[in-house]
C-alpha cells in the first residue's frame, strides 16, 4: 500500500503540473501573454460567479500561489472587476470582465477539443469516472488526516 501511496501523490503532482503546461500551450496559441496559466485557471473556475477573495482561496485549486496576488493582477490586466461588498465592507468581490469572460470562452473551446481528442485516445470515460473517484476518496483521506491530527496514532 505504501508504493501504491507514494506513487499516487507524485503523479498527481505530475499530472498537475503537466495540465499547467497544456494551458500554457493554449495561452501561447492564443497569444495571451498578460496572463498566465495559474492566473487564467483561477479565472475560468470564476466563471459567471461573484466570489471574495477569500472564497477563491477556500476552493484551493492553485497549487503553489497567492491568489490574494493573483487577483490584483488580474484586475490590473482587466481579466477581473472588483467591488466592496454591500453587506460587508471589508470584503472584496470579484468577478469576470468582458475581456475574463472571453478569455473563459476561449478556454472553455479548448477544453472542448481536449475532450473531443480524448474521444480517439486510448482513454475511456469511464477510466477518467474511476479516476476522478479515486482522487476524490484521496482528498477526503487527506482532509481526515488534517481535520483529525491524531488520525493513525
Amino acid at each position: 500500500m505504501k508504493l501504491a501511496y507514494l506513487e499516487s501523490f507524485r503523479i498527481l503532482e505530475r499530472v498537475h503540473r503537466q495540465f499547467l503546461e497544456v494551458i500554457k500551450t493554449e495561452l501561447d496559441r492564443l497569444n495571451v501573454q498578460d496572463i498566465n496559466n495559474v492566473q487564467s485557471l483561477i479565472l475560468f473556475n470564476i466563471s459567471e460567479d461573484e466570489l471574495t477573495v477569500g472564497e477563491l482561496t477556500n476552493r484551493g485549486y492553485y497549487l503553489g500561489s497567492n491568489v490574494s496576488y493573483n487577483v490584483r493582477k488580474m484586475v490590473e490586466n482587466d481579466y477581473l472587476t472588483q467591488h466592496r461588498s454591500t453587506h460587508d465592507r471589508r470584503s472584496i468581490r470579484v468577478k469576470l470582465s468582458p475581456k475574463g469572460l472571453k478569455l473563459c470562452t476561449d478556454m472553455s473551446e479548448f477544453f472542448e477539443r481536449h475532450a473531443a481528442a480524448l474521444e480517439d485516445s486510448p482513454i475511456k470515460e469511464a477510466e477518467l469516472r474511476t479516476t476522478s473517484e479515486a482522487m476524490k476518496k484521496l482528498e477526503r483521506f487527506w482532509g481526515n488526516i488534517i481535520t483529525y491530527s491524531d488520525f493513525g496514532e
